[in-house]
């Protein structure tokens, strides 16, 4: 499993994050450990409370855990591993809530502590929890057999194209994989030894070189979106200069806008823009196909719920009456009677709890399978996207470099007989002139 955790305050924003339902396809607050509230905004206060009587400010501990997403993780799988970042953490025993998301056909929990030891009023050191976390993530992955990220097989061995969320933004607005474009200017990046050959790698793959304001190299696409270069390929901008010079021969952005300009086709517009027009009906037609799965599937588990409810209160007025009162009663405890039943009563109740369990995770694995089959198709829609995209962004580099060809060469057969043919003129003028 994937563990990301954090130090944070400000509960009650947690908690609205937690159970919303909306960038959510399911919400579930599996368990509330050590609260006298039985619902999560009430649990937050209650740890907030007890913090004013601390000088601790970040008084929750969030942690996430992210299996892969062609796992099927067992309620209570999830739960040993909580234990076991609990353990390592140093948060035994501390109040917690445990929340189930599932989400484009995967399900991860999320597991909220209270740091605030209320025998000690001090807050639990959180001391190196990125290491530890990721040392458990590592062995999770080696118990369960899962293929293991290679950033966590090596931390040196990291996907160079990781990229921030102000990158993921930025270029969603733009309807571009960030991954592609990155991999696209580093590529770029390695093929040039100077900014000219730089320049024409880029102009061969639909992008400008130009001069920032601030930053001393920046890339533009073909619709005028400024990227930062060194941010791009993970430099520093000394060493993108070092490479490239100041940037004083580069024209500026507006120059470049310019170009693009002169330099895009209406056709290769209207493509463009076609290509984003049907990306995007297809897209709403999925997003409604999942919304009405998300919506019958709500109601499917909502009747469970209800039944589940159903039967736990039936069953256990069935296993109330059977407990004699009165003096019977007395007579039942002096016997050993009252105690068989209670066992058996207790036995019943688990038998139960355990059969409605195996139940409500059946239910939500058939419908991940469910949801699994509508996210491939999202995820083929955005392939074809992306790569049509980019075959688009090749045509647009095909056009620039036509742009700047220059005039073809005659071959040099041409050019003797050529030659020859002058020479044959000069000759006879040459004669005329001297008769």
């Amino acid at each position: 499993m994937i563990l990301k955790g954090s130090q944070r305050s400000g509960g009650q924003n947690l908690a609205a994050h937690l159970l919303n339902i909306n960038d959510n396809d399911h919400v579930r607050l599996h368990e509330l450990r050590g609260f006298a509230s039985r619902d999560l905004k009430g649990a937050f206060k209650e740890a907030e409370a007890v913090a004013r009587g601390t000088k601790c400010r970040q008084y929750l501990f969030s942690l996430s855990f992210s299996p892969p997403s062609s796992e099927s993780v067992t309620v209570e799988q999830f739960e040993e591993a909580i234990g076991r970042a609990e353990t390592k953490l140093g948060l035994d025993g501390q109040p917690r809530a445990i929340v189930f998301h599932e989400k484009e056909g995967r399900r991860h929990a999320h597991c909220v502590w209270s740091r605030i030891d209320a025998q000690t009023m001090t807050a639990r050191q959180m001391s190196f929890f990125k290491t530890k976390l990721s040392g458990l993530s590592r062995e999770l992955y080696l118990e369960h057999g899962w293929k293991m990220p290679r950033g966590l097989e090596n931390a040196a061995e990291r996907n160079p194209v990781n990229f921030t969320l102000a990158e993921w933004q930025q270029a969603k607005r733009q309807d571009i994989d960030p991954r592609w474009l990155k991999s696209t200017l580093q590529d770029c990046w390695q093929r040039s030894d100077s900014a000219t050959a730089l320049n024409q790698a880029l102009q061969e793959r639909g992008f400008f070189l130009a001069r920032g304001d601030r930053r001393s190299h920046v890339v533009l696409d073909h619709r005028g979106e400024v990227w930062s270069l060194p941010r791009m390929l993970g430099l520093k901008t000394k060493d993108v200069r070092d490479r490239l010079g100041d940037g004083e021969n580069l024209g500026t952005v507006e120059d470049a806008k310019k170009q693009i300009a002169e330099k895009m086709t209406p056709a290769l517009r209207r493509h463009v823009e076609e290509s984003r027009a049907d990306f995007k009906e297809r897209d709403s037609q999925l997003k409604n196909y999942r919304a009405e799965m998300v919506r019958l599937q709500r109601k499917v588990r909502d009747t469970l719920e209800s039944q589940h409810a159903q039967e736990w209160q039936a069953e256990t007025r069935a296993r109330a009456e059977r407990l004699p009162k009165g003096l019977r009663g007395l007579l039942a405890r002096l016997t050993g009677t009252y105690k068989k039943i209670k066992s058996q009563n207790e036995a019943e109740a688990k038998a139960t709890s355990e059969r409605q369990a195996v139940e409500r995770q059946k239910l939500i694995e058939q419908h991940l399978k469910q949801r699994a089959v509508l996210r491939e198709r999202e995820q083929e829609l955005r392939q074809q996207q992306a790569e049509r995209l980019s075959a688009l962004r090749s045509d647009i580099g095909r056009y620039l470099t036509m742009g700047r060809s220059e005039p073809p060469r005659r071959d040099r057969g041409e050019s003797r007989r050529k030659s020859e043919g002058r020479a044959d003129r000069s000759a006879s003028t040459s004669l005329k002139l001297t008769r």
